[in-house]
């Protein structure tokens, strides 16, 4: 008897730890107390007169993203319920991605929180997306999950209770802390993470701005990397953060300590987002009892509208040209690349080949494929490199300059496709990639053979990619067209 209660006892201790019965990890409020009012009503009633400030400026369906502060609320209260009051309440998210910056690990990466099943404020528990969140980390190797981002961290949970009193129940959220100043990793973050900015998910980036300057010199270095933000330009972005390092204005710790997560967004951005400016304050504006030492907070909202169709004017085909001549004139005469100065299309980033003709014959064709540097950019290099880099000819001459005839290919910012029904042959470009395999058919190569759509990508995926005739299948999709002059 003895040993049947003992064989039972094991056998209900197994079934209570098989995992079904186990307790939800919850992360608990740290910052309940400090940033934010530990008391549930007192909370509520914080917020709730934060947004009622905003109230009359309405919300907006189209809100793609966010970039708010994460300060405590008596400092930056005010700045966030601008942002959060632009959400529509009645709007349903599938999930919420939470980008932010690590205050005390670096981590040369970012760790995306796959461990809890939902964080705990004081107005509840709001659930985490653990799936997607090791989606991510599978994705690429620059994701990954460190307890230590993430325990003390303030930036994701302070904007925990406002989504929850804006939105009432709130979906699932993605949290990741993002701590490296290698682009090349931010750019790997913002190419898996794009696919999920969709009309579906919202993006929360959590930053403050200027650190500890006087009240005057943050409202001068705030407006300069608030004007970059809204340009759009990454670029922009880190040359004015980088102006600011170098101004040597007294007491300035850092532009922007969400730089890293700012970057990411922007990257994953393209001609269908506006950036809009919504609120700027600084501490010095709530408390001025010591105005010598600040910090600074912008919110922004990204909207989503309907994605223009890239294409180029005559004025700007006529001045790619002008560029790819002189680059291959200032080659010749030892000089460096010059660029005129440069009108906003061309500075759009995606591919183009450059293809030199002497008296209809080929002398030289170089191309690039690809979104990681400007149009004017690419035509310099790729000019340059048709003229004394392919392979097939011996390099252009000072005395061939002036008898050839120069073609450029442009090739539009890509798109990406989750099915060949949005693939149109002869009109598109596809592109595959797979890993580290990648591979392109340009839209002219269906005006050269007979096949179907599903023969083109085939082709594609077997003869370019190397990933064999139906790999294209589980692949990364791209489509894109080519504007040639």
């Amino acid at each position: 008897m003895k040993s049947v209660l003992l064989i039972l006892t094991t056998i209900m201790m197994m079934n209570s730890c098989n995992g079904q019965t186990a307790a939800p990890v919850v992360r608990p409020a740290t910052q309940a107390g400090r940033f934010y009012e530990s008391n549930p009503q007192w909370l509520s009633q914080e917020i709730d007169s934060l947004l009622a400030r905003h109230a009359n400026e309405g919300a907006l369906d189209s809100v793609a993203a966010l970039i708010v502060p994460h300060a405590g609320y008596y400092f930056s209260g005010n700045v966030a319920a601008s942002a959060y009051a632009r959400l529509n309440p009645k709007k349903s998210y599938q999930r919420i991605f939470l980008l932010g910056p690590s205050h005390h690990e670096w981590l040369n990466g970012a760790s995306v929180n796959s461990e809890v099943d939902a964080y705990a404020t004081p107005l509840g528990e709001v659930p985490v997306d653990r799936e997607v969140s090791r989606q991510l980390i599978q994705a690429d190797s620059v994701f990954s999950y460190q307890p230590k981002a993430h325990d003390r961290e303030h930036c994701l949970e302070v904007q925990l209770p406002f989504l929850q009193r804006q939105l009432g129940e709130v979906p699932p959220i993605v949290p990741i802390i993002i701590s490296t100043n290698d682009f090349a990793k931010l750019k790997r973050m913002a190419e898996v993470l794009k696919p999920w900015l969709t009309d579906e998910n919202l993006f929360v980036i959590s930053s403050d701005f200027s650190h500890y300057p006087s009240y005057k010199d943050a409202k001068m270095v705030d407006a300069k990397t608030g004007k970059a933000i809204e340009s759009g330009d990454v670029e922009q972005l880190i040359a004015t953060i980088e102006a600011n390092e170098r101004s040597g204005i007294r007491n300035l710790a850092t532009s922007a300590c969400g730089e890293f997560p700012i970057i990411t967004l922007m990257l994953m951005l393209d001609r269908q987002y506006q950036i809009r400016h919504l609120l700027y304050q600084n501490s010095g504006d709530i408390d001025d009892h010591d105005h010598s030492r600040v910090v600074g907070y912008h919110s922004f909202a990204i909207l989503r509208g309907e994605k223009k169709d890239f294409s180029l004017s005559n004025d700007e085909k006529q001045l790619l040209k002008k560029i790819a001549y002189e680059s291959i004139h200032d080659s010749l005469a030892g000089k460096p690349i010059a660029h005129p100065e440069i009108l906003p299309t061309l500075k759009e980033k995606c591919g183009a080949f450059v293809s030199l003709h002497k008296q209809g014959h080929l002398r030289g064709c170089i191309g690039h494929f690809g979104e990681d540097t400007p149009l004017y950019e690419i035509v310099a290099e790729m000019a340059r490199a048709a003229a004394f880099e392919d392979p097939r000819f011996m390099p252009v001459t000072r005395d061939e300059l002036n008898d050839l005839d120069i073609e450029i290919s442009v090739l539009t910012p890509m798109r990406r496709i989750q099915s060949l029904d949005e693939f149109q042959l002869h009109r598109h470009g596809i592109y595959i990639r797979k890993g580290y395999r990648s591979g392109t058919f340009l839209p002219q190569v269906a005006d050269e053979v007979n096949w179907t759509k599903e023969e083109f990508v085939g082709h594609c995926s077997q003869d370019k990619a190397g990933l064999g005739w139906d790999g294209w299948r589980d692949a990364e999709l791209y489509v894109y067209e080519a504007i040639v002059f």
